[in-house]
């Protein structure tokens, strides 16, 4: 139970420092040439609130195995970098009005969610299951933050 109550916080605290980095309502952001597909902003919460319950569940998981193996620590520092780089993602998109920066940040972060990922279905193939979604959302991330950066370079 320990490790589910790490990885609750740890993932409640990515959500709270991250979601404070959130600024759609600024006229930069407004002005910002976005690609039709984008989601309307009611989506975002409503996609990310069963996310963060599953990356919170899954590397529970993968940290309360991880302990009979001795492999733990490698689970918890891949989880706290991970949601380290996901709630600064909002910082550098949002805060720094930068796509720029927030593409380099997320390249960081999938780079991230493939190692927890994997390191995870080393541990339990629940708790991997449990993370795809979060992955594949944040892929699907990527290639929108990259869109919204192509459509207003030199800006």
């Amino acid at each position: 139970m320990r490790s589910y109550a790490v990885t609750g916080l740890l993932t409640a605290a990515a959500a709270a420092v991250g979601s404070a980095g959130v600024r759609t309502d600024t006229r930069w952001y407004r002005r910002l040439d976005k690609p039709a597909w984008q989601p309307p902003g009611a989506a975002f919460p409503l996609v990310w609130t069963p996310l963060y319950v599953l990356v919170g569940w899954g590397t529970g998981r993968a940290l309360d195995r991880a302990r009979d193996t001795g492999e733990d620590r490698r689970v918890l520092a891949l989880t706290t970098a991970n949601l380290a780089a996901n709630a600064g993602w909002n910082w550098a998109f949002f805060a720094a009005r930068s796509p720029a920066s927030g593409l380099a940040v997320i390249a960081v972060l999938d780079t991230l969610n493939v190692a927890l990922v994997r390191e995870a279905a080393r541990q339990d193939r629940a708790a991997a299951a449990a993370l795809t979604p979060y992955a594949v959302w944040c892929g699907f991330a990527t290639v929108l933050n990259a869109a919204i950066w192509w459509r207003n370079r030199g800006k």
